[in-house]
């Protein structure tokens, strides 16, 4: 029997057939296969029409509609006769008529207590649901056991008021609504109090923002379960049966319905593609799902631009989240007071022409505010920032604003009164991150700024930028404004040091503002947004000297993070390199701040010890070689005698004398000493005194405050040591974050990594610890073992993306080196696989910076031949980046691929 279709599919009720679905249920001899053929027939005739473009919306109510049919036959099959005392309800979101092709179907057996008689009946029904292929939830209840547990809680009275009477006795239907009525349980004031908090928990659990990388498509802020508070809500106050009554009830606008009605059509559009492109019940956008929709809708990678078509899908889906969330503001806003404070009657207080408090909300104080005054629609926000005491914007002026917000024009940005209300946010600092957020999630920042409005909900397709762009600006500006305040300053006590001696703190938010808004423009940013930020600075008149300063820092904001984390900062030459480019102590201060910010606010999982010890270390030599002067380099000898006299008084407390200590340092070359501190050396050389030769490999690890975990290696040199230690270490499941190689002239190596575990999380002491030495000490003492085969597996986030394997080399003339930088795919094991490398083809490995960002490695290794000699034969050079890159993007080793001259 061939599907029929009613040709205005757009009325979900009549996509199928009741007649026919009933025919194609008996069209078997056997009801299990007839019933498993139905449902699959039409689901694939949902995907058909999915793919055909009708409305999501439409296609879930015809999902639950062909479920309500198979149920119900199941039912005369089973319980014929209706029996009496037993009604078969949908309730939950089954209960609302609507059902993705996977999802749970909730099942209530309402019955009166004579349930016993029926159980030969019921217990093959429900059997022969599950084995027609329904996932079934159900529970079995009678009214007043219903009325009970709905008075204590929430969920299961909000499952139960979305509920429809399928087959059975009515009666009992009629009872149970009854008995839930708001005169009963949960009265109207209750029920929405208690759906507010249930939001604002649910939405902290995403961490309040649903632009998350994976988000989730139901759960997260501006997600569905938004609008389904609203609908409950309406519900509960209302009796409204939709959200449509709204509009007739004039709580919604036309406008507003239709943007909610399309904000919910892509929603569902976006969960019906992820249940049918994994054949089961999905609603979180996972990456390698991210990609695959963004194929099924349409999109294509844009070249011009470089934006991927994933990106251009994302960025619909969060700009879709955030016009859902500012309804979501607005609707539950109305409903406050409507329900909880009516303020009619409040007495206004003025604040000036323009607005008043009402209710402790900030309000209108007449309905053509906006467009009288236009920039109004600036100062509303400076208002709110400059009164903490006001809960936020009423309703009604909230509708006013989204209603006016396309006078933010041409002629409002060349506003001077704009223009100064603007300026005024960032001049006052306190309530500037909520103030901006406020103004994002109302539409006006994106309009009044047009550069900050093209990476509304603009993301990276990778799992280093954890942030849409927009949202990792606002997180920049919260962590600059949190390192300012006193009661933040045990965050991070230099940061905040630091930021007392700024004197215009305006500038460095506005730094933050623009450093990244010229994303996704193609060209790069950095020079882009520095351009955008000189014109708004002179615009807005900031001097020349302050605008100046706001884009060097937009256009050299990633100078410090990559000298710091992919360059030698011991090396005096670097800092001068460094030292040069800021030019002076003014602007590293802001410099400093705006890259701690940024990393913090880029992906909190980077910002550890480690990170903030690299750029403390690089702030401090810098200064020092500012105040020392560019002309006058810090010279290796001096810190090196510097470093020496500081660890003397450390290691005299524990009863070492500078003799003994002497007499070790003798054998270390400078190098040692300017890559650690006086505590670290202290350490190293009071457990080298007491470490008898046979008790070799000496293996330490202890916690160091300022740099995290750190393994310490004393031993003879030998053969694929780096690829043994980082191989060990990767079978550990822990990450690398910095090598420091150094040898003796007699041979002997010492050699310390800072390591963390490979979720991020600093390593434990105790057993931990124990288990790193153990390993390493088992491997390393052992002459026989030459290779490290790491078995752990690539982690399923990991396997998503694909980076190219670059490998660039430039030379180190002053430290008489080759510094390889090479960027690939992280991967378990990564750094073994490079050791090996090095060994085969004779190389010595003098340092590295692992630099990890995200699903990249961005390393840098300091590199020379045997004789400690750069490496600088072109072809030498050309042979080792093409078996890197082969070596790497197989992901193992192969020795037939060494068969080539090493190094002399």
């Amino acid at each position: 029997m061939g599907l029929e279709l009613e040709l205005e599919v757009e009325d979900e009720a009549a996509i199928f057939s009741a007649s026919i679905i009933r025919g194609r249920l008996t069209a078997h001899d056997r009801a299990v296969p007839a019933f498993r053929e139905t449902l699959n027939w039409g689901r694939d005739r949902l995907y058909a029409l999915f793919q055909e473009g009708t409305p999501a919306d439409s296609l879930v109510r015809a999902r639950a509609f062909l479920v309500d049919e198979v149920l119900r036959e199941a039912w005369q099959r089973f319980l014929p006769g209706q029996p009496e005392g037993l009604a078969l309800v949908a309730v939950g979101g089954y209960g609302r008529g609507e059902l993705l092709p996977h999802s749970d179907i909730d099942l209530l057996l309402l019955h009166d207590g004579g349930l016993d008689a029926l159980k030969p009946q019921l217990e093959p029904f429900m059997a022969f649901l599950w084995d027609i292929g329904l996932e079934v939830g159900s529970s079995v209840r009678t009214v007043n056991e219903c009325q009970a547990l709905a008075r204590g809680d929430i969920t299961i009275m909000t499952t139960l008021v979305e509920s429809r009477l399928l087959a059975g006795d009515g009666t009992q239907f009629v009872r149970m609504q009854s008995a839930l009525a708001p005169e009963r349980v949960w009265p109207v004031k209750d029920f929405f109090k208690a759906k507010v908090d249930e939001q604002k928990k649910r939405h902290l659990k995403y961490d309040d923002t649903g632009y998350k990388l994976e988000p989730n498509v139901k759960e997260g802020p501006g997600g569905l379960r938004d609008i389904h508070t609203i609908a409950w809500v309406a519900k509960r106050h209302f009796g409204a049966q939709t959200l449509a009554e709204l509009k007739d009830q004039g709580f919604l606008t036309a406008q507003e319905c239709t943007e909610l009605f399309a904000g919910q059509d892509f929603l569902w559009r976006v969960r019906f593609a992820l249940h049918m492109l994994n054949g089961r019940k999905e609603d979180r956008l996972l990456f390698d799902h991210q990609v695959r929709v963004a194929r099924l809708f349409g999109y294509v990678d844009n070249e011009q631009s470089g934006n991927r078509a994933v990106e251009q899908f994302m960025q619909l889906y969060y700009r879709t989240i955030k016009s859902l969330s500012c309804l979501n503001d607005l609707l539950l806003q109305l409903f406050d007071e409507a329900i909880l404070r009516p303020v009619t009657k409040d007495k206004a207080q003025p604040l000036n022409a323009r607005f008043q408090v009402r209710g402790g909300c900030l309000e209108a104080r007449s309905p053509d505010v906006f467009r009288r005054s236009p920039y109004a629609l600036i100062e509303i926000f400076l208002l709110l920032q400059k009164h903490a005491d006001i809960d936020g914007i009423r309703a009604e002026t909230l509708r006013l604003l989204r209603r006016d917000r396309r006078l933010v024009d041409e002629g409002l940005r060349d506003d001077v009164r704009a223009r100064a209300l603007f300026l005024e946010m960032f001049r006052v600092g306190t309530g500037l991150t909520r103030a901006l957020r406020r103004m994002n999630r109302y539409g006006v920042l994106g309009r009044y700024l047009p550069v900050f409005g093209t990476i509304i909900g603009h993301m990276q397709f990778d799992l280093f930028h954890t942030l849409t762009v927009d949202e990792h600006t606002l997180y920049v500006l919260r962590n600059l404004r949190r390192m300012a305040l006193e009661r933040f300053r045990q965050e991070l006590p230099f940061c905040n040091q630091v930021m007392q001696r700024i004197d215009k703190k305006e500038l460095l938010y506005l730094a933050a503002l623009f450093h990244d808004l010229a994303k996704g423009r193609g060209g790069d940013h950095s020079e882009l947004g520095a351009e955008d930020a000189e014109h708004f600075c002179l615009d807005h008149g900031i001097s020349h000297a302050d605008a100046e300063l706001v884009s060097w820092l937009v256009r050299n904001h990633l100078l410090m993070s990559l000298t710091a984390q992919r360059m030698d900062i011991s090396d005096p030459e670097v800092v001068a390199q460094f030292a040069g480019k800021v030019g002076d102590r003014g602007h590293l201060d802001y410099l400093f701040l705006l890259t701690c910010a940024d990393i913090r606010g880029t992906n909190p999982a980077l910002w550890n010890s480690w990170r903030e010890s690299l750029l403390t270390d690089l702030y401090n030599a810098t200064a020092r070689a500012l105040e020392r002067g560019l002309h006058d380099p810090v010279r290796q000898d001096e810190i090196v005698g510097e470093r020496r006299a500081r660890t003397l008084p450390l290691l005299a407390a524990h009863g070492m004398d500078a003799a003994g200590a002497q007499a070790i340092w003798q054998r270390f070359e400078n190098d040692y000493f300017m890559r650690h501190s006086p505590e670290e050396l202290a350490w190293h050389v009071g457990e080298i005194a007491r470490a008898r030769e046979d008790q070799l490999p000496l293996i330490l690890v202890r916690p160091l405050a300022e740099r995290g975990t750190t393994v310490f290696l004393y031993m003879r040199d030998r053969d694929h040591l780096f690829g043994l230690t980082t191989g060990v270490l990767a079978q550990l499941g822990l990450n690398i974050l910095d090598a420091r190689i150094n040898t003796t002239a007699d041979g002997y190596t010492l050699d310390s990594y800072v390591l963390m575990e490979g979720d991020g999380a600093p390593i434990q002491p105790g057993h931990r610890f124990e288990e790193i030495g153990q390993a390493l000490r088992k491997v390393l003492a052992d002459p026989n073992t030459s290779v490290i085969h790491v078995t752990r597996k690539m982690p399923a986030r990991l396997k998503h993306f694909h980076t190219p394997t670059t490998v660039f080399f430039t030379q180190d003339r002053q430290r008489n080196r080759t510094v390889m930088q090479l960027v690939t795919g992280d991967r378990p094991g990564l750094l073994s696989l490079i050791g090996r490398v090095f060994e085969k083809r004779g190389i010595l490995l003098d340092a590295a910076k692992i630099n990890t960002v995200g699903e990249r490695a961005e390393d840098a290794f300091f590199v020379t031949d045997k004789q400690r000699r750069p490496l600088e034969d072109e072809k030498l050079l050309s042979e080792l980046r093409e078996v890197l890159t082969r070596t790497l993007h197989r992901g193992e080793f192969v020795a037939e691929e060494f068969r080539l001259t090493a190094v002399a």
